[in-house]
């Protein structure tokens, strides 16, 4: 997949609101993921940890009443499964191209043997 189709015509409504519902769950997963980090780091008060926690927790739960009200559940996890499959080939690409400028012969200018 190399683009994201929000639909069109009465379609387009609902796919907005999914893209948008899928953008707020993936930062809402970074977030939380660096509330982790900066729990293990010590880096917050127990009550921060705390309000924070209950911050996401009331997030996550108006995100999936929204997905219920509208219908979208199903269209958000493909939606997400179309946008890790988007990561994965981008890393896989970087990679690559990561491999071949590390081998003999490669150029900036021109790729291999330039």
């Amino acid at each position: 997949m190399t683009e994201i189709n929000v639909g069109d015509g009465d379609d387009a409504r609902k796919g907005l609101v999914t893209l948008v519902v899928t953008v707020v769950e993936l930062l809402i997963d970074a977030l939380e993921r660096e509330a982790v980090r900066r729990m293990e780091s010590g880096d917050l008060t127990d009550e921060e940890i705390e309000r924070l926690g209950g911050q996401l927790a009331r997030i996550e739960a108006e995100l999936e009443q929204l997905k219920e009200d509208e219908g979208i559940e199903e269209g958000v996890d493909d939606l997400r499964g179309d946008l890790d499959g988007l990561v994965a080939d981008a890393i896989e690409r970087l990679e690559a191209d990561q491999t071949a400028r590390r081998k003999p012969g490669y150029s900036v200018f021109g790729g291999e043997g330039s």
